[in-house]
């Protein structure tokens, strides 16, 4: 693989639990530079219940 398709990888959960994969320090960052998309978040509406298993 190459670099660019080495990226889309790096902060995949299967891939952290890699030993070595990544630095926790440089996780943190990548993680804290995450754009927020709390806005495109959409409600979660309850259903009414039926009543029957």
């Amino acid at each position: 693989m190459d670099l660019e398709s080495m990226k889309q990888f790096e902060l995949d959960v299967r891939m952290l639990r890699r030993r070595g994969w990544i630095e926790q320090d440089e996780l943190e960052k990548r993680l804290a530079e995450l754009p927020d998309v709390a806005d495109k978040a959409a409600p979660v509406e309850a259903e009414p219940p039926s009543g029957e298993l």
